[in-house]
């Protein structure tokens, strides 16, 4: 027996976010770049995909995307206005989390991996440095084709805290190591979706539930043309927001979304 999580208050404002899974060829089936939270932030102490909030200062950024225009965002992501800023924001914050840099220079050229960049990677982390100015600084162009848009994940209603999260899939560009800030992150690692899958049920690993399912689906695939063939079909044919219901089963917690044998009829999950 079951009940649907509910409060007395109205739902906060989902805030608008963006996810970056960053895939690149393994031995046997794709590896996926998984990042550690520290401790007692939100999903804290366990493994998700790199990414975070939009700043207010991404329609600054605007003028150094490349790849799509504000318009074609804006449809793909099913969003008034601001559709670039889930592009800036997703590449800004896997660069400040990761040090992977999807920009490159006028002639098409991936940005290099070097100490100044990584420099300049803690300035914009700790907004000593502004986004829009790093790229100007370094004559880069954020790379937003590299983005392919294949989910829209939103926290339950009535949950204290909400975030409504684009995720984006994204090859790693050649000649980038990955290495975690040492702030909001603590460690992170290359994995297959299939291994990272098996830590969480063993109890070695903490999945948030959006990133527990994202890797049943990445699962599904052999390789990373496959994956992204999947992901820019999903953009082509738009994308559905997920809002999953909480269910209480004897005082535990756990999570359902449409389509699952036990979503309750009437849910408020999904639009």
């Amino acid at each position: 027996m079951h009940s649907i999580r509910t409060r007395n208050t109205d739902s906060v404002r989902a805030l608008p976010s963006a996810t970056v899974v960053v895939v690149r060829e393994g031995e046997s089936d794709p590896e996926i770049l998984m990042v550690r939270r520290r401790a007692g932030d939100v999903f804290g102490d366990s493994y998700a995909f790199p990414g975070g909030l939009v700043d207010d200062n991404e329609p600054a950024a605007h003028e150094y995307c490349k790849g799509i225009t504000a318009d074609a965002a804006g449809k793909l992501l099913q969003v008034s206005h601001d559709g670039l800023d889930f592009y800036s924001a997703a590449i800004r914050e896997l660069f400040e989390e990761t040090g992977i840099l999807l920009a490159q220079d006028a002639a098409g050229n991936w940005a290099p991996d070097t100490h100044d960049l990584q420099q300049a990677r803690v300035q914009v982390g700790k907004g000593t440095l502004g986004w829009p100015e790093f790229l100007r600084d370094q004559k880069l162009h954020m790379a937003c084709d590299a983005l392919l848009y294949f989910a829209h994940w939103e926290t339950p209603l009535h949950r204290p805290k909400r975030w409504s999260a684009r995720f984006f899939i994204a090859e790693a560009p050649p000649g980038q190591a990955a290495s975690h800030d040492d702030g909001e992150l603590t460690d992170l690692r290359w994995m297959t979706a299939t291994a990272a899958l098996a830590c969480c049920r063993k109890g070695n690993m903490k999945l948030p539930f959006a990133t527990f399912r994202t890797l049943e689906t990445i699962a599904e695939f052999d390789s990373v043309d496959s994956l992204v063939d999947w992901a820019r079909a999903k953009s082509l044919h738009g994308v559905d927001r997920i809002r999953p219901v909480e269910l209480l089963e004897d005082g535990i917690a756990r999570f359902v979304i449409s389509g699952d044998p036990d979503y309750p009829q009437g849910g408020d999950g999904e639009a």
